[in-house]
């Protein structure tokens, strides 16, 4: 009797792991990268400027972009107009705001740390499309026009398969 119950038992638990490992599902992570906002652009010698009152209002205006999008992280480099692009969108979060190294995009920590997560990466006009490329591994996207400081990159990952929009938000 007892050897049926633990046959039965073995039997069960079997099926359950089988059941369990073809519904998995392959993970998503996504992630918004976007370039800081206008900055203060009078004193050329300021090689950490604040944003422009302009840049200001496109900051408050990311914020309602990603209103309805259920972010988990806010990534910024450590300079003045990134930080300050990406604190509405914290706040509005209730995130704390989280710095990356722009020499190190898209290190293998900052993998381990965002998988599964949907989080936005405040860059510059270099490294957000450098971003973009480390995560495809080619490189297809080339620095960003100085003056566009509305492209947003979605990328998207599942599994193994990496997708990519681009959009222009003015």
């Amino acid at each position: 009797m007892k050897i049926r119950y633990l046959l039965l038992f073995i039997c069960c638990f079997s099926l359950q792991t089988q059941c369990a490992q073809e519904s998995t599902v392959d993970e998503t992570t996504v992630y918004y990268l976007i370039r800081h906002a206008e900055k203060d652009r009078s004193a050329a010698s300021n090689k950490n400027p604040d944003l422009t009152a302009m840049g200001q209002l496109r900051a408050k205006n990311w914020a309602k972009v990603f209103s309805k999008v259920p972010l988990d992280a806010v990534y910024s480099t450590a300079y003045n107009r990134t930080e300050q692009t990406a604190a509405p969108v914290a706040r509005a979060k209730e995130l704390g705001l989280q710095t990356y190294d722009p020499r190190e995009l898209y290190s293998v920590d900052f993998q381990a740390a965002t998988n599964g997560k949907t989080v936005l990466v405040v860059g510059h006009s270099n490294t957000t499309p450098a971003f973009v490329n480390a995560i495809l591994k080619e490189d297809k996207y080339p620095d960003m026009d100085d003056n566009n400081n509305g492209a947003l990159f979605i990328v998207t990952i599942i599994g193994e398969k990496t997708n990519v929009q681009v959009l222009q938000i003015n």
